[in-house]
């Protein structure tokens, strides 16, 4: 196979400015992310493209809950990484209701529940807004969260 034979720079940019691993994260190729991950010589925190958005990002903002396990499972993503918006995986997995990812995120303490983006809009507000019910009870019992944010 071409990933074995160490002659591939596996975190190459195209035109976009994306890598393999950053589309795969967003089309949910679980098996492909499994390769690329397993060569060890992904950058999981890779910010290419012009959004700015890592792996995790990506795999969060379109709900693809097996990719968002196997990135955790590294140990070496930023689970905070911000777009260019300053939104973290956590606001986009909240922000599209996407009740698995944010369980995981939220599992990991270093998270921030709290987070603003360039529109000091939370986690917590955007679940609200888009009335994702069980989001938000998720993020209000962290604890972690200020309901009464300006």
């Amino acid at each position: 196979m071409l990933l074995a034979t160490n002659k591939v720079d596996i975190d190459t940019l195209d035109k976009s400015r994306r890598t393999p691993l950053s589309y795969a994260a967003e089309k949910g190729h679980k098996d492909v992310v499994k390769l690329l991950l397993a060569t060890g010589k992904a950058d999981v925190n890779c910010k290419g493209d012009h959004n700015q958005r890592t792996p995790l990002l990506w795999a969060a903002v379109n709900g693809h809950d097996a990719v968002v396990q196997l990135l955790l499972a590294t140990g070496k993503v930023n689970v905070d990484s911000e777009d260019k918006y300053d939104r973290t995986p956590l606001s986009w997995a909240a922000a599209n209701g996407h009740e698995v990812i944010v369980q995981l995120l939220l599992a990991i303490s270093s998270v921030n529940a709290d987070s603003k983006d360039t529109n000091n809009q939370t986690p917590l507000s955007y679940a609200a807004e888009k009335g994702h019910k069980d989001v938000v009870k998720l993020l209000l019992a962290t604890g972690k969260v200020d309901v009464d944010c300006k």
